[in-house]
């Protein structure tokens, strides 16, 4: 029988919602992505908790959490976020798990305060940076998916036309809780995924760190794998074939047999092309 339980705090400053689904094993974090609030990871949570105590947080601007004009919604203040929600709640040791803008916060929470954490994995984080590449994925196409649901209009596709479908239950999830994001979050995460370098917080960052990339929509290339692995001994890295950039609602059964293995510390029994 799974169980999630949902709960405030003020950490950071702000108030701060969370999911908790509670287990016995090694805690986890998860740090969604730009535009999802927790509820869309609870799925994740409460497989999870069959063998971890799992806790997903809703990023500031977006789902529960504090919103509003007098926020920074810059990677650094989102990072601070989460150290203090972990401080506060005081559950470090823990393994960070961030999705997308999430592992950019991640990595971020990991330089800052590495005593909290005892690993980071990564899934699909943006690679854009100074000098490089630009995000794939395009701010018009996020905008469009928030405005459409703010207005209650009939929804574009949630997802890019490469990838698979998501579940009906994620689906009629997102259109609920889309509204609950905050534009100009958006507006703040593109903007520091273009100005910050994830490459050099990863060279910064003394812990395990693991790294699930999707197999399509082009996040993280194959140059973007060697370059970490080249910034940070011993990276493990699988992709995930066939599988978009939102692996958790596009492939549960494949996205759940590469997380069980990054956490019990196995080799996934995925492809790993730039493993």
């Amino acid at each position: 029988m799974t169980l999630t339980l949902g709960a405030h705090i003020r950490a950071n400053g702000i108030r701060q919602h969370y999911l908790h689904c509670p287990g016995a094993g090694p805690r986890v974090l998860i740090v969604p992505g730009i535009v999802s609030p927790a509820i869309l990871w609870r799925h994740v949570g409460e497989w999870l908790q069959a063998t971890h105590d799992c806790f997903a947080l809703d990023v500031r601007g977006r789902g529960l959490s504090e919103t509003g004009v007098h926020l920074d919604y810059g990677l650094d203040a989102c990072a601070a976020d989460l150290v203090g929600f972990v401080r506060t709640m005081d559950l470090a040791p823990l393994t960070l798990v961030g999705h997308s803008m999430g592992a950019r916060i991640a990595a971020k929470a990991a330089i800052t305060a590495p005593e909290l954490f005892d690993s980071l994995v990564l899934l699909d984080p943006p690679t854009s940076g100074p000098g490089r590449r630009p995000y794939p994925v395009p701010k018009s196409r996020t905008l469009g998916l928030l405005r459409s649901a703010q207005r209650a209009e009939a929804p574009p596709a949630v997802h890019a036309p490469e990838s698979q479908p998501w579940p009906d239950e994620l689906l009629r999830l997102r259109r609920e809780w889309l509204p609950t994001c905050d534009e100009r979050a958006v507006h703040a995460a593109y903007d520091d995924f273009h100005a910050q370098d994830l490459f050099a917080d990863l060279a910064g960052t003394q812990m395990p760190v693991s790294l699930i990339a999707a197999g399509t929509g082009d996040v993280v290339s194959d140059a973007d794998i060697e370059e970490m692995r080249r910034v940070h001994a011993g990276l493990r890295a699988v992709r995930l074939a066939g599988v978009g950039h939102q692996m958790q609602a596009e492939n549960f059964a494949a996205f759940r047999q590469a997380l069980g293995a990054m956490l019990n510390k196995q080799e996934p029994e995925t492809e790993r092309g730039d493993s």
